[in-house]
């Protein structure tokens, strides 16, 4: 590992614990040429996914372009850097997990709206809207009408006493 300011190859790991939910480990070093401290991070080397576009093209799974359309939904909402990261490390484990080498753009759009509706209503529907790409406000309507119907619903059956078996 070559230190960034000096370009010296001889350093020492003064730290070693693991990262992102233990698929990497962060690495503090020391230059032994000039003492600078920097940060390394090994990851294991997984199969390159491809996401099947809808217009039939595919290109490489990129996690920045995730994390980015996460954070675009999710601006000026209550919802932290950390959790936009932890939504886009549950969706790459979960592409991982159960997806083969391609993975259609629709599977990878609804893991993202399942990972967004609890985390943030108005960032759900930000992504929603984009990803389903409604043709008019009649679209976008009768989705937010579903929406809240689906919670009312869900409130409901929450507040429901249960009644005794005998």
């Amino acid at each position: 590992m070559r230190c960034p300011r000096c370009d010296g190859a001889d350093n020492r790991v003064v730290d070693t614990r693991t990262s992102r939910g233990g698929r990497a480990v962060r690495r503090r070093r020391e230059c032994l040429e000039c003492g600078e401290r920097f940060t390394t991070y090994e990851y294991v080397e997984g199969r390159t996914i491809q996401v099947l576009k809808r217009d039939g093209s595919a290109e490489e799974f990129d996690r920045e372009k995730l994390v980015k359309s996460l954070q675009i939904a999710c601006a000026k909402r209550p919802v932290s850097a950390s959790q936009v990261e932890t939504l886009a490390d549950e969706v790459e484990d979960e592409l991982s997990r159960q997806a083969g080498v391609e993975v259609p753009s629709s599977l990878l759009g609804e893991m993202v709206m399942d990972g967004l509706k609890p985390l943030d209503r108005v960032a759900y529907v930000r992504f929603a809207s984009v990803y389903r790409n409604f043709q008019d406000i009649e679209e976008f309507q009768q989705f937010v009408d579903d929406l809240n119907a689906r919670q009312r619903q869900e409130a409901e059956a929450r507040e429901q006493e249960e009644l005794p078996l005998s």
